[in-house]
Formats: C-alpha cells, structure tokens, sequence
C-alpha cells in the first residue's frame, strides 16, 4: 500500500483515501493542436520501470491535486508536491538520486 503526504493539508495519507489520475508533467493540448499530437496525449502513457512522476487528488482530504515521485518496482515514494510545480524540487530529486545514481532530471523533461 502507497502512503502518501498532501504538500497542501500536510495529511499522510494511505492510497485509499487518494485518487491516482495518471502520469504527471504532461503537455496538454487544446484546440488547434494537430490529431496526431492530441491521440498521443490521450493514448499514450509512459509505463516505466523504475522512477515515476504521477498526478493524485486528494479526494477525502482537501480535494486538490498534486504530483508523486516514486518507484515503480518497489513502491518507494521520494516525495510529493505541488501539482502546480513544473519540475520536482531540488530534495526529491537529491532523494531519487541517491538511490539511482546516474539518474537525472532532463531525461524525463
């Protein structure tokens, strides 16, 4: 089970009381975008193994979005926070990198 922390209400939470709404830091397209680029947008996830930025709500808490970093074999969550952040802060991405220690941050940007 993922125990998660709201960066808003500051609430540690268990999945249950969350609701995961998909891979986080996506370019969203609008109107007048190609059909191509917005069938990718709908169908087209990334389904890494290993270090993965999610997007959830807390849904019985504040009701507000944010974003995961964690992994995806073994569960560990790095951290969380704001959904409105374009790129995790400076510590998660310390976090992550010290468990994986070539990983960086542009190759997910």
């Amino acid at each position: 089970m993922l125990i998660l922390e709201c960066p808003y209400c500051g609430v540690t939470a268990e999945e249950t009381e969350l609701h995961a709404e998909g891979e986080a830091h996506l370019k969203r397209f609008g109107p007048g975008s190609d059909d191509a680029a917005f069938e990718g947008y709908l169908f087209m996830r990334e389904n890494p193994k290993g270090v993965h930025f999610e997007r959830w709500r807390h849904s019985n808490g504040c009701g507000k979005f944010f974003h995961a970093a964690r992994c995806t074999m073994t569960l560990q969550v790095f951290g969380t926070y704001p959904a409105q952040t374009l790129e995790p802060p400076q510590d998660i991405r310390d976090r992550i990198s010290a468990v994986y220690p070539g990983w960086r941050w542009r190759d997910f940007a």
